[in-house]
């Protein structure tokens, strides 16, 4: 159970120019992430007849999880919140986004897919940096 806390609550965080750093990608990728799903949210009743279902969930319940993904969880990696965890579905929806939904496509309409899903996979490796909430939950788990 501690290894798990570790992995989720990293209990040293980065060096204080590298946490800058990683804010500021967070809030890039989240931000850009956080318009994609806002946007699928605005046309919900439009997209939810038409939305690829790649996994076989049916178009409504695949455009839910997009949003999930694009919103909820883009929310909690820019703020550090249950950075690890937020970051599962957003790689996920990135995969499916580039492999299947796009799979069939020209590289050049994939290619957002696998530029986020690169950040989003070197993100969750480097861990959020000392600006997140995470290491404020941490430093509770510690004492």
């Amino acid at each position: 159970m501690n290894a798990i806390l570790r992995l989720i609550f990293p209990a040293t965080p980065s060096g204080a120019g590298t946490s800058w750093l990683l804010l500021a990608a967070r809030i890039v990728f989240g931000t850009l992430m956080m318009t994609h799903g806002i946007a699928k949210w605005q046309h919900f009743a439009t997209l939810s007849a038409t939305f690829p279902d790649p996994l076989g969930l049916g178009s409504r319940t695949s455009l839910v999880l997009a949003i999930f993904a694009e919103v909820v969880c883009a929310l909690g990696f820019i703020t550090g919140t249950l950075y690890r965890l937020a970051l599962v579905p957003m790689i996920f929806t990135m995969c499916v986004a580039f492999f299947s939904v796009h799979g069939g496509d020209p590289f050049a309409a994939r290619e957002p897919a696998m530029l986020y899903l690169t950040v989003f996979v070197l993100l969750w490796i480097a861990g959020p940096g000392r600006y997140a909430a995470d290491n404020l939950i941490a430093r509770r788990l510690n004492r």
